[in-house]
């Protein structure tokens, strides 16, 4: 029967060096982050999840962030090649992982880019953010992995966030929830729920009606629950430091087989 893995990577002694681009730099403190990494991977868990470490790329400091490193659809995974050149080296370790659990694995080749984190999954629609670190030609290969396999791929202008996920995820009955100052186009999205803080944009669906979200967005965490869904709630603040939020630190692979 159907498995829930996910795919996580420890904090790295480099971490504090993560690219920032759409906020100022602040100071990340190490410790903290890899105790709220441990508190997350444990929510996981706790939620029915078996985590599988990749091999640590410590002298990637964005390796944590391990989500960008590859797309799944199905049981098809496609190696990314990052926007920022500085994290290519991260893949590597996730094609060994994905590959030892059977998986088909593709890659995005030259001149494609791609980032995990530009890529929004709603049952056989995946959205694609086209923008910073994703670029036409990673899109175009995207479409070429999967569409043969049922895909819809629908691209989305991103200009006021790192990726697309850092401004939309989406509920468990399909609904897209974002705030609105950072999206470039709403109305791409036909079921749209706007979200009073910036980081309650960003939901993991545990199963059943649990959402895994920050602490940081409280009053979307009340609006959550009044909406029937139940809010599993972490502190990755100093993840956020470096743009990072709850989904970008795992890959959730739904569709293997124990």
């Amino acid at each position: 029967m159907p498995s829930k893995k996910a795919l996580v990577r420890r904090p790295g002694p480099r971490l504090a060096e993560g690219l920032v681009t759409h906020v100022e730099r602040t100071e990340v403190d190490l410790a903290r982050a890899t105790e709220q990494w441990e508190a997350y991977v444990e929510a996981l868990r706790t939620h029915g999840w078996e985590t599988i470490e990749v091999d640590p790329a410590d002298d990637c400091p964005d390796a944590v962030f391990v989500e960008d490193a590859v797309v799944m659809y199905k049981n098809v995974a496609l190696i990314a090649r990052p926007g920022a050149e500085s994290r290519r080296a991260e893949t590597a370790g996730v094609e060994e992982v994905v590959a030892s659990l059977g998986c088909s694995v593709n890659w995005v080749w030259e001149p494609g880019t791609l980032e995990g984190g530009d890529v929004l999954k709603i049952g056989d629609t995946i959205y694609v953010g086209r923008g910073g670190r994703t670029n036409a030609a990673g899109l175009q290969q995207l479409r070429a992995a999967f569409e043969p396999l049922g895909a819809r791929v629908v691209a989305v202008p991103v200009s006021k966030v790192l990726h697309l996920k850092s401004a939309v995820t989406a509920l468990p009955d399909g609904t897209v929830v974002g705030h609105i100052p950072l999206m470039d186009t709403p109305s791409l999205f036909g079921r749209f729920l706007h979200v009073p803080e910036e980081s309650g944009s960003h939901v993991v669906l545990l199963g059943g009606d649990k959402l895994l979200m920050a602490a940081g967005a409280p009053k979307t965490a009340e609006l959550f629950k009044e909406l029937g869904y139940t809010p599993v709630v972490v502190d990755i603040s100093e993840f956020e430091r470096l743009e990072g939020c709850v989904t970008c630190l795992s890959v959730r692979l739904r569709d293997l087989y124990a």
